[in-house]
């Protein structure tokens, strides 16, 4: 559980996607870098940023399939749908272990965050069901 706390950097992170756009944009300006067992990934013309700060995460997401398996809108889609549970937990803190839940994601899905972002936040979820042990509507669970 110690770890925890390195999960709740990707939640702020992904809380900043901050944008005034309210329409799909293409953009092929986002960077992502990996250092040990932290993942960056930015854009600064939307002017986002997410930190996965997690042990272990980089080298499970060696193992998983590669970018390009699944198209952009899959992901969205599947992110749009883990988002939402998520938040719901969030909510719910009575329910669900507030130290896991603990930011709501502000994940808009007029908002095209890239390839990247998607992948990445996607994986993460999965990573974070398998992980901690939780399940989510339609997720890759333990």
């Amino acid at each position: 559980m110690k770890y925890l706390k390195y999960t709740l950097i990707l939640c702020i992170a992904v809380v900043s996607f901050a944008s005034c756009h309210s329409y799909k944009s293409r953009s092929s300006e986002t960077t992502a870098e990996a250092l040990n067992d932290t993942i960056r990934i930015k854009n600064d013309t939307l002017e986002y940023e997410i930190i996965i700060i997690e042990p272990g995460f980089f080298s499970w997401l060696k193992t998983q399939k590669p970018r390009g398996y699944y198209n952009q809108s899959y992901l969205e889609n599947r992110n749009i749908l883990y988002v939402t549970e998520y938040n719901q937990r969030v909510r719910n803190f009575q329910m669900y272990d507030p130290d896991l839940y603990t930011f709501e994601i502000d994940y808009n899905p007029n908002i095209d965050y890239g390839y990247e972002v998607n992948y990445m936040l996607y994986h993460y979820f999965i990573y974070f069901q398998q992980q901690y042990h939780q399940s989510f509507i339609g997720g890759r669970g333990y």
